[in-house]
């Protein structure tokens, strides 16, 4: 029992010495810890009156509690206006924040505040691709490459895989209602005047793409065709940019398999992206020279 007692003295101590760190700076704490002892040696020692060992002490404390105070005024400040300088941020951080401070009141010590922290984390990892001007969505969200291709104003250039060996990739997306979608988009920028190239890296020459080759062009699409063994594979990327401006890039596995989607506006990323397509387009054929190379032949595992 008085092992116990003394158990839960010593946690109290504890706890309470946590609650003293938290609302004063460990800097300040050590001012203090530093006056009390100069006091108490120039006590010891009879370099000062009892008095005036005190008055020592207490200045010291004093002057250290305002040092920890200016410190934490500036932070709030600095905190302040760095919430101000977003104009949106106050409304959308203050929630989170009061929130926070519930889940840690209610469930403190337990896996529901383990949780939050690593949302928080996760939260962090998404804020910094986006401070370097990335957007990235989930597998079959594509909803910034069609916004950005109907707010195109001059140029489109794109490099689309239709590499049957790998898969997520062959004419199977552009059949699909994200990949009308798309054409569709594609047309009503044609319309306004946008001058669009797509190169297709292909394996074999079949049918179905001859024709998809024919209708873009028709369309007044300016297509190449490459054959994926004339490219390096690190080149055998899906990705389209728009203005030079601002790109879009499919994320693989190691397996060449869509994981993801880029949208990015960060200037190494276009230049990047910008270097490829001119690659792909020095080494890409008109479609009458690619359907010379090979017999056009139905394709045999479509997506």
């Amino acid at each position: 029992m008085a092992d116990r007692k003394g158990e839960s003295k010593r946690h109290r101590g504890v706890g309470s010495a946590l609650r003293i760190s938290a609302y004063v700076d460990p800097v300040a704490l050590v001012g203090i810890a530093l006056s009390i002892v100069v006091s108490i040696v120039l006590d010891l020692t009879n370099a000062a009156s009892g008095v005036e060992s005190f008055l020592a002490c207490l200045m010291g404390i004093t002057i250290s509690l305002i040092l920890d105070s200016t410190v934490r005024a500036e932070r709030r400040f600095r905190m302040r206006d760095m919430i101000e300088a977003t104009p949106w941020l106050g409304d959308v951080f203050v929630p989170l924040a009061t929130a926070t401070a519930d889940i840690e009141r209610r469930y403190g010590g337990t896996s529901v505040v383990a949780e939050a922290r690593r949302r928080y984390v996760r939260l962090g990892e998404q804020l910094d691709e986006l401070s370097h001007g990335r957007i990235v969505r989930p597998r079959g969200d594509y909803e910034h490459l069609l916004a950005a291709t109907r707010a195109c104003g001059r140029t489109l250039q794109a490099v689309t895989n239709v590499l049957a060996q790998l898969p997520g990739h062959g004419l199977g997306w552009w059949t699909s209602d994200v990949g009308r979608h798309y054409w569709q988009a594609n047309l009503d920028a044609l319309d306004n005047g946008v001058r669009i190239k797509r190169i297709f890296v292909y394996t074999t020459m079949t049918t179905e793409l001859d024709k998809m080759v024919a209708e873009q062009e028709s369309a007044g699409v300016h297509v190449g065709l490459v054959q994926a063994d004339a490219l390096d594979p690190v080149l055998w990327h899906n990705f389209t940019i728009w203005d030079g401006t601002s790109a879009w890039e499919a994320r693989l596995n190691a397996g060449g398999e869509i994981v993801g989607n880029i949208f990015t506006v960060n200037e190494a990323d276009l230049t990047r992206l910008s270097k490829t397509f001119q690659i792909c387009e020095r080494a890409a054929r008109p479609r009458d020279r690619a359907r010379g190379d090979v017999a056009v032949t139905r394709e045999g595992t479509p997506q």
